[in-house]
């Protein structure tokens, strides 16, 4: 099923705002602590089990409007279900902080293990969502995989020394700077590899 196009403010809204609702739920409630079943349960964990359910519901919006989801969105709230719900379950932060780490392990694992391959697994995921040739997405998944792997390896570093309060920050505006980043200076790729003369030709 092809993708219908929607504005592009309305699908940046979709994608960050769960992220940001998150910072900002997490800022008034970080001191917090709420009693739940004769279980007192951290400002951080009410808001980790809020954000859940926003993020499914965002993304089902996002689904409904343009008919489509990329698998790294799919595996992406599978994953925040997953380790979202043990953090909730054992009433332990660290699981949540953990999945930035697992997402990024899963997915450069996986484009480095299609790129033993001979192929672009990020393609794929992607759903070839930009005009690339092949060798392009080629050496674009290179790129990100080291990309993701750099990530994982600075997330834990960040959540294991510094504070729940600058593990936050960085979630919330250092990840998504580095990848916004990132793409940025992938400009030169994408002009030197794309297929949009081609196709047009």
């Amino acid at each position: 099923m092809a993708e219908t196009k929607i504005n592009p403010m309305l699908k940046t809204g979709l994608e960050l705002g769960p992220i940001i609702a998150f910072f900002i739920a997490y800022m008034w409630l970080k001191d917090r602590v709420f009693t739940i079943g004769g279980t007192n349960y951290e400002g951080f964990i009410v808001v980790t089990a809020g954000f859940i359910p926003v993020f499914l519901l965002s993304m089902a919006v996002l689904w409904r409007l343009t008919g489509h989801l990329s698998k790294m969105q799919v595996m992406t709230a599978v994953l925040i279900v997953i380790f979202g719900g043990m953090s909730i379950w054992f009433n332990d932060p660290r699981f949540f902080k953990m999945k930035p780490t697992m997402i990024y392990l899963l997915f450069g694992g996986a484009l480095g293990f299609g790129l033993l391959r001979g192929k672009s697994y990020l393609q794929a995921m992607m759903d070839g969502a930009m005009p690339l040739s092949d060798k392009g997405w080629m050496i674009l998944t290179r790129r990100i995989t080291l990309f993701f792997l750099a990530l994982a390896v600075l997330n834990e570093l960040i959540w294991r020394t510094q504070s729940e309060e600058t593990w936050v920050y960085f979630k919330t505006f250092g990840l998504t700077a580095a990848i916004f980043i990132f793409f940025m200076t992938q400009g030169k790729l994408f002009s030197k590899y794309s297929t949009d003369e081609k196709d047009s030709e």
